[in-house]
């Protein structure tokens, strides 16, 4: 199983917001800058995340994504489900197609009991266990407070 790039800049950037006071929301390019990823593409990825109820978005004024539940009561697995479709964890491991349920392949009952571990697993694991471990070894640029001075002077709040 392999997830895509976007799985994981969707962790990056929630693991980024976990760490946003709660209520308050940042600017997709605030979020790309502060996490080192390309704008455009992470702005589709949260965009998809809003869709599927774990971010809120706001618009006008002060736009941009927030968390739409605390960071301990999302799971990687609902985020990973968002990104990668509700199917993720039903493909085969082994084979691109063929393998199903229905039709399952040859090792299909060896993945089976590795499967159920691991969707427990990551239905345990929250956004703030993932912001926990990512920011251990590669915080954000600048941190939370750094990029909402930037963008409070942005708005012409100040220093």
């Amino acid at each position: 199983m392999r997830f895509t790039r976007e799985a994981e800049y969707a962790l990056r950037a929630l693991a980024y917001l976990a760490s946003v006071p709660s209520g308050q929301v940042r600017p997709a390019n605030q979020v790309a800058d502060a996490c080192g990823l390309p704008g455009p593409f992470l702005s589709k990825t949260l965009r998809k995340l809003a869709r599927s109820g774990l971010l809120r978005s706001a618009r006008g004024r002060s736009r941009g994504y927030g968390l739409a539940r605390s960071p301990g009561e999302i799971s990687v697995r609902e985020v990973l489900e968002a990104v990668e479709g509700a199917d993720a964890f039903r493909r085969c491991v082994f084979w691109d197609a063929g393998c199903s349920e229905d039709r399952p392949c040859v090792l299909h009952p060896a993945w089976a009991p590795i499967r159920a571990g691991l969707l427990a697993n990551l239905e345990r694991m929250t956004l703030e266990d993932v912001r926990a471990a990512w920011w251990a070894r590669d915080p954000p640029r600048g941190g939370v407070e750094l990029a909402a001075r930037k963008a409070q002077r942005t708005k012409g709040g100040g220093p």
